[in-house]
């Protein structure tokens, strides 16, 4: 009798629901549950998004609305929480301000244009399958870039948190302009203010599994309705659109394309590498099998949705996502019970939602802030690895000092310098046996051989061009350097996955130097690593010479032990198909 088909498996091969099939039945009520959880956590947040973006508070509600259908729907993972994002939302209010007012009707028609452009990045992106792009920004400069955007975002609300009008641009101007008019703070906002923060900090000490903001949106709400606030000289959020968004075509203006190109290139960026590192981390830890590749078109879905509601770009976002986790929810069933929440609040809620006092907000955004500081983060990178913590220091700086367009662009050059020094400082080793008769690795120096005139060095990265002058530096000061003369240089290629041209071209060079020597080459090399690389650029085809291909180094060590470079001798080896 035949195992029945697995419904997921067919599930999994289809392009779209595979973050909601198959429903488990048992985990649908956990799933309710963590999407109110979500709702009542997120709603609140959205709201305060509005204020680092520019764009009226009803606008943070839509990211939670059909982009989070939209991803539920075409994504891929089944934890990732698609919606607004402090980070991109700082990116938007840090470039599209060069081109119009902050807040401004053509500035909310930009951001939409925004995220209709970085849906067309995305779509492109998966046609090309440039998934892989989200390894370019590396863990520590994402660090350094957020908690740069943590300290942007808290300053730019230490005017609002105390009732004055925001001044300056970047953190520092912002800081020492409330500083200097701190004694025309108003006393009831600062009260306010404080009063909120009190509420969220405590919540999340005291009592961490309750929605902190939410108390602090429907108590104010509530104070605001009985005292007026407003009468008091407390800003509150004025009317807020109710019922559905308006579908509409963002509108293009050739004068600013320039802008638009490139703020959704950063936003791009952030989105690629922030979503696939959240989806990657939440599939592992379930056991679950990622697709970056199908995320980038839920993702690039969700930001159509976004466009097409008037509504500006969303994202992977990890704190959201850790909501519904921590809830019990492990399907995009829970966001779905979000965005239906959120439509009733958009039908039935408004109304309350316009005597919002603005300094709940801004405590709000502050301490969205606060918290991408990632204090901890930083730490461990300065104890584990300190190259790492500059390179998210200084990505830290340049949002900070800079701006965030300049931010992103840093962090990811810094994470590509990163990555080929760590790719020219890499490791390498010289072999010998030790007395019970194992291969023990030792650093790089002269006479420590394999077997009598024997030398095997191990090459433990890809050999392309910025470390193939190393690679050829230090066996010819093996050579040179050894106190009797060497017959052999056994290269140990089996940690090597890739060799581009001018790494191949520098083998090839090699093998003439260490010709002219008398030495002989041999390689160990795997069929699945650069077998077939090395035999392409006949790096060890050469008439006269004896040179071989070996699948480990104890088979090339029983050959060439008794071998002359001159001589010839059948491989033990087969060469692979």
């Amino acid at each position: 009798m035949k195992p029945p088909v697995s419904t997921h498996s067919h599930l999994h091969r289809m392009p779209f629901l595979q973050g909601l099939l198959p429903v488990n039945p048992a985990q649908l009520p956990h799933d309710i549950i963590a999407g109110i959880t979500l709702a009542a956590l997120g709603i609140p947040e959205v709201m305060g998004y509005t204020k680092i973006s520019g764009t009226p508070t009803v606008t943070g509600l839509y990211t939670i609305l059909l982009p989070l259908i939209a991803f539920a729907v075409f994504g891929a993972s089944r934890q990732l929480v698609v919606a607004a994002d402090s980070a991109t939302a700082a990116i938007l209010a840090g470039t599209l301000t060069a081109v119009a007012a902050l807040g401004s009707k053509e500035y909310v028609g930009l951001t939409s244009t925004v995220a209709l452009t970085v849906a067309v990045m995305l779509v492109i992106a998966r046609i090309f399958r440039l998934g892989f792009l989200a390894d370019f920004l590396s863990r520590s400069a994402l660090i350094g870039f957020l908690t740069g955007v943590g300290v942007q975002v808290a300053a730019g609300e230490l005017a609002g948190l105390v009732g004055l009008a925001k001044q300056g641009h970047g953190p520092i101007t912002q800081l020492v302009s409330v500083l200097q008019r701190v004694t025309d703070a108003n006393t009831s906002t600062t009260a306010l203010s404080i009063a909120v923060l009190v509420v969220i900090v405590g919540c999340k000490r005291l009592v961490p599994r309750a929605p902190g903001a939410l108390i602090a949106v429907v108590g104010s709400i509530v104070a605001s309705a009985v005292f007026n606030f407003a009468a008091h000289g407390i800003a509150v959020t004025g009317e807020v659109p109710g019922g559905l968004p308006s579908l509409y075509l963002p509108p293009l203006h050739m004068n600013e394309i320039n802008q638009v190109l490139a703020t959704a290139a950063s936003c791009f960026i952030v989105i690629i590498a922030q979503s696939a590192a959240t989806a990657r981390a939440y599939a592992n830890r379930y056991n679950e099998k990622g697709d970056d590749n199908a995320d980038i078109i839920g993702l690039a879905a969700a930001n159509a949705a976004a466009a097409l509601t008037g509504t500006f770009v969303v994202n992977g976002s990890p704190t959201k996502t850790e909501m519904v986790d921590d809830a019990g929810g492990r399907t995009q069933v829970a966001h779905l019970t979000t965005a239906v929440i959120v439509l009733l609040v958009l039908l039935f809620l408004t109304r309350p939602l316009s005597l919002l006092p603005a300094p709940v907000l801004s405590a709000i955004v502050f301490m969205i802030g606060v918290k991408l500081i990632d204090v901890k983060g930083m730490k461990e990178l300065y104890r584990i690895q300190k190259d790492e913590f500059v390179v998210a220091l200084l990505a830290a700086c340049v949002v900070v000092f800079v701006d965030v367009m300049h931010g992103i662009l840093a962090a990811v050059v810094l994470s590509l310098i990163a990555h080929a020094r760590h790719s020219y400082h890499l490791r390498t080793r010289v072999l010998t046996r030790s007395p019970a008769g194992r291969w023990v690795a030792q650093p790089v120096a002269p006479n420590v051989l394999a077997a009598p005139g024997i030398v095997v060095y191990r090459f433990e990265a890809d050999l392309f061009y910025a470390n193939a002058g190393r690679f050829t530096d230090e066996i010819l000061k093996l050579v040179n350097e050894a106190s009797s003369p060497l017959r052999w240089v056994v290269i140990d290629a089996s940690e090597i996955n890739n060799i581009d041209y001018t790494a191949g071209k520098t083998l090839i060079q090699l093998g003439g130097e260490l010709d002219k020597r008398g030495v002989g080459v041999a390689a160990v090399a795997l069929p699945t690593g650069v077998w077939h690389e090395i035999e392409r650029y006949k790096v060890l085809r050469v008439s006269g010479v004896h040179r071989e291909i070996f699948a480990t180094v104890d088979a090339a060590i029983d050959v060439l032990r008794d071998l002359s470079p001159s001589a010839s001798a059948p491989s033990p080896d087969a060469k692979p198909e």
